[in-house]
């Protein structure tokens, strides 16, 4: 009679639906796995493989149209050339140039925006898919759009800048001087890219507890302080993700440039993959190219290592 008793007792409890339960389990696992692999697989061609074979490459004298000289093995001398090389250098300034340029501009202008579509306004939803068609925007499209305000001496720009100074200032010639080549990339990829960093911040306010601004309020702050004191600190991790999202993309600058200028005047708006480009492409030095990457890839690397030293909470 105990044994029944105990076996009617155990029966519902759960000795069955224990391995329901890891079968559940085990088949979610793999339709998580049948959705992902395909993504993985692709990522894994066109991005990973590529990726490793240019550690290999970097280290030969591959063209990229074979020619009768043989592939050699060289060493370190592409990566010796690399780093000899004026022009290297100078790109790799014109990028920290661009980055300390566009961070402001179009970190500010994403936090501004983002403010603005975050308050209880009419058609607010709409206003936010207006702001945000930059970003999806083509890079293509809006360098041809971009190409023309800059035309010298007509274009709106300088028509623009003509009617503001009464005639005082003579146009400028925004693409084909040194000294303005490097500004006009800034402001059409600030504006083309803010759209990203906008609905970042656009997340990050709404996720401060709206009992701060209440206290702030009663406390009698005004809009500045209650900006400063509770807007701020509670977007530190936001600000910490945007500042080293958009510097990394920054370093990574080529369409604009290979579009509008090509590295362009004298060398003004050169950049890191333009230089790569241009020595895997033009001149068709692949394994020079390949060393150009690998040292991008750490320069990436070691921000992003920064990265993860300051977003690690201290607490």
């Amino acid at each position: 009679m105990a044994n029944q008793i105990t076996a009617a007792g155990a029966a519902p409890g759960g000795a069955r639906p224990v391995p329901r339960r890891r079968s559940r389990r085990a088949k979610r696992r793999l339709q998580e796995i049948g959705m992902l692999a395909p993504a993985c697989l692709l990522v894994a061609v066109f991005l990973l493989l590529p990726f490793l074979s240019s550690f290999e490459l970097a280290l030969t004298n591959q063209r990229l149209i074979p020619r009768p000289v043989p592939t050699r093995f060289v060493g370190i001398e592409n990566f010796t050339r690399v780093l000899t090389d004026p022009d290297f250098w100078q790109a790799l300034w014109n990028v920290a140039r661009f980055t300390l340029m566009v961070l402001p501009i179009q970190c500010g202008l994403a936090l501004g925006l983002a403010l603005l579509i975050n308050q209880r306004l009419p058609m607010r939803n709409f206003f936010r898919g207006v702001l945000f068609l930059p970003a999806i925007t083509s890079m293509a499209v809006v360098c041809v759009i971009w190409a023309t305000l800059f035309q010298y001496p007509s274009g709106p720009l300088n028509q623009i800048l003509a009617f503001v100074t009464v005639g005082a200032v003579e146009p400028i010639d925004w693409l084909g001087d040194p000294r303005w080549a490097m500004v006009s990339i800034v402001l059409l990829s600030a504006w083309q890219a803010y759209g990203f960093q906008m609905v970042v911040f656009l997340a990050g306010l709404q996720n401060i507890p709206e009992s701060l601004y209440e206290a702030a309020r009663l406390d009698g702050a005004n809009a500045w302080q209650r900006f400063w004191n509770v807007t701020w600190p509670g977007l530190r991790q936001t600000n910490i993700f945007v500042l080293i999202i958009t510097t990394i993309q920054a370093f990574k600058l080529f369409v604009q440039v290979n579009i509008l200028t090509q590295g362009g005047p004298r060398g003004s708006t050169n950049t890191v993959v333009q230089y790569m480009y241009s020595a895997g492409f033009v001149d068709q030095r692949l394994g020079l190219a390949s060393a150009v990457s690998i040292i991008l890839f750490l320069i990436v690397l070691v921000i992003s290592l920064v990265q993860r030293a300051i977003v690690k909470d201290r607490t």
